[in-house]
């Protein structure tokens, strides 16, 4: 890691001041500074990103290629460096950094191939009754204009790629500020993107602290703001953001169900992923584990055995699989969350432990629904267990919260399957595997206090596009 970074304001790195400290977030000491921005250098990336909509739309699909095209070699290339970034900034297992950079490439590489086909169209008959005989139609997919995104500090590499990839693919000038707890992984995107030759005023990546980043949020000559993160925070986002189009991937509160018909062994495998992946930093980690009482003892000593086994330590170490948590603060918080539910009546099967940001992995069982473990999200290495009878009743188990990303559910029955996508009011089923599981290429997104809108680079870009009608009228059908 480099002793300092610039932000990129106007697609140009700027090394205005060193004020903002990034920390090691295993040692808590000082692991590199980095540029941070003002309300005027807002001010000038909005300007030069508005300024460049018309350039940016005129850039020819197959250039908008070369670039995305340009920064997956790249990736490729500095893909140890960005590795060890991630372990450093976020506190991630080594391993999982590594599978977030083999996802970064993975989503460029995607709207690589969707670039060519952004502005999909298609022609349409009007003539559906004798008034319009003479009138025919097509429509086609324009950029909407100078974005705005801000993204999370769990991944701070590919959530930043779900707003940048689409944005290139489909013709957007935007600006970006990456949470300030995690700026390397994006400034070092800036870097790359700084290699091509998009337009001037194309991009810029400007970390920031939240209360000097107003304009992120209010700025008219934002098209569209989209945001990863807390539900709260999103919210009052869209509330205060104008006529600009607003795109939110907020939380979730997983849960899994968990049926008699599918192979415990695998069920255990799975669900040990899923709860303590990236140490449950994720909106997408199982936190509810419904189980059916058939196989719940089976279930739970296996699964108990797993999560005991789950090295607690060193991030940089490749034997470790929870790391720390983002900071002291937020690891007292699961803490206490924990130690709530089990003043409630629930009961902790294994873990619970503190030691500064290092929490351990966790498994509760019957834990009261009002509790905050239950019914908000943990975001932390912490899993609730409980016991069902009847399928259906459990469906509505999982939809008594308030968030909808995705659900998992375990079952070899066609019919279940077909009963959970229907039922289940959330954005995303998964059948025979855990709600964690993402491609980026798929729709991803949630309803309810998870959001609205849908990552995905085929989906991303029709939000940051809209459809542009044109009418042709034929005097010799009048």
């Amino acid at each position: 890691m480099k002793p300092s970074y610039p932000y990129y304001l106007a697609g140009r790195a700027v090394a205005a001041n060193q004020d903002l400290e990034v920390t090691d977030k295993h040692t808590g000491e000082v692991a590199t500074r980095v540029a941070l921005a003002d309300a005027a250098a807002i001010d000038r990336a909005i300007d030069a990103a508005e300024r460049a909509a018309p350039a940016m739309a005129a850039v020819g699909a197959y250039q908008r290629r070369e670039v995305l095209e340009h920064c997956v070699r790249r990736f490729e290339e500095r893909k140890d460096e960005l590795a060890e970034i991630l372990t450093v900034e976020a506190g991630k297992p080594i391993t999982d950094s590594q599978g977030e950079v083999a996802r970064l490439i993975d989503t460029f590489r995607v709207a690589a191939s969707e670039a060519t086909s952004a502005r999909a169209g298609e022609v349409m008959p009007l003539d559906i009754s004798t008034r319009a005989r003479a009138y025919s139609g097509m429509w086609k997919r324009v950029p909407i204009g100078a974005c705005s995104f801000i993204t999370p500090f769990n991944f701070p590499l590919n959530l930043v790629a779900h707003k940048i990839a689409p944005a290139i693919a489909v013709g957007c000038p935007f600006v970006l500020k990456p949470a300030s707890t995690t700026p390397i992984g994006a400034l070092v995107i800036g870097e790359v993107l700084a290699e091509t030759g998009l337009p001037e005023g194309a991009f810029s990546i400007l970390p920031a602290h939240r209360g000097g980043a107003d304009l992120f949020t209010t700025d008219e000559r934002l098209k569209l703001l989209s945001f990863t993160g807390s539900a709260a925070v999103g919210w009052d986002l869209k509330a205060r953001a104008g006529k600009k189009k607003v795109t939110l991937e907020l939380g979730g509160n997983a849960a899994c169900i968990v049926e008699p018909d599918w192979d415990v062994d695998d069920v255990v495998a799975r669900l040990l992923v899923g709860a303590f992946y990236q140490s449950g930093q994720s909106c997408i980690s199982v936190q509810r584990i419904l189980i059916h009482r058939a196989v719940l003892d089976a279930v739970r000593a296996k699964l108990v055995a797993g999560t005991k086994a789950l090295r607690v330590g060193d991030p940089k170490d490749p034997t470790t699989k929870i790391g720390p948590i983002i900071s002291e603060k937020e690891a007292a918080r699961i803490e206490e969350w924990i130690r709530e539910g089990v003043d409630a009546g629930g009961t902790l099967l294994c873990g619970g432990g503190r030691n500064g940001t290092l929490v351990e992995a966790t498994l509760l069982e019957d834990v009261p629904a009002r509790c905050k473990i239950v019914a908000e999200e943990a975001f932390g290495p912490v899993a609730v267990l409980s016991g069902y009878d009847d399928f259906d009743a459990a469906i509505e188990q999982v939809n008594a919260g308030r968030y909808g990303l995705q659900a998992g559910v375990f079952t070899r029955d066609l019919y279940k399957a077909q009963r959970a996508w229907d039922r289940l009011d959330v954005g995303g089923v998964v059948i025979g595997d855990v709600p964690s599981f993402r491609v980026d290429s798929m729709p991803y997104g949630g309803v309810r206090d998870s959001g609205l809108g849908r990552e995905g680079i085929r989906f991303a870009m029709e939000d940051m596009s809209e459809i542009r009608l044109m009418v042709i009228r034929d005097p010799g059908r009048t």
